[in-house]
């Protein structure tokens, strides 16, 4: 009976007195409030979101993050050397974009360069909606006419791995993509 006794009273301590979940540990300097976890199947991507720079576009990604938008969506477009493409949660193939309007340009003077994260759109400046892109190395000639949304700040060796279309690719589509497993602002981050 002591031992029964013992034992609920230990199963109870471990419900109510369970300490709380860890937060996500984030590099040095990273706001949780404006910090999105891109999980794959080859490890994290951390994106710190610059809203200094692009208040509106950080607001869209982070509102499309904690609606589920992003999970499972492909890298569609992937080129070697340049950059990787996702954030088609609507169509999945780089056709697709929210049910939100388009954004207007928040252009800055930072430059596109290996790491920085940009928002994809067409060829309309004002038309950037749900996609994006981070780029692979330098691409200068994107300064001033794409929005830069943020920086990679962890992950970079992750987003290295991401499966990319074959050479010689001009539209740099990928068969059988990589996806976003899942998408979270650090915040709200469970793991």
């Amino acid at each position: 009976m002591i031992r029964l006794f013992a034992l609920t009273a230990a199963l109870i301590a471990a419900l109510f007195c369970a300490p709380a979940q860890a937060q996500v540990t984030l590099p040095a300097g990273a706001d949780p409030q404006n910090t999105i976890l891109l999980d794959t199947k080859y490890g994290r991507i951390v994106i710190k979101l610059r809203p200094d720079i692009a208040p509106r576009h950080a607001e869209r990604i982070k509102l499309l993050t904690r609606e589920g938008f992003y999970n499972n969506v492909p890298f569609h477009r992937v080129m070697e050397g340049f950059m990787a493409q996702t954030g088609d949660g609507e169509k999945k193939n780089g056709t697709g974009k929210s049910k939100y309007p388009n954004l207007q340009a928040e252009f800055a003077q930072v430059p596109f360069k290996r790491g920085v994260v940009g928002m994809a759109r067409a060829s309309d400046p004002n038309s950037a909606n749900s996609q994006f892109f981070i780029m692979f190395a330098d691409g200068s000639f994107l300064n001033g006419n794409y929005t830069v949304i943020g920086d990679v700040i962890a992950g970079m060796d992750v987003v290295d791995k991401l499966k990319k279309a074959p050479a010689g690719s001009q539209s740099g589509a990928v068969t059988d993509p990589d996806v976003i497993i899942r998408a979270q602002v650090a915040a709200d981050a469970k793991s």
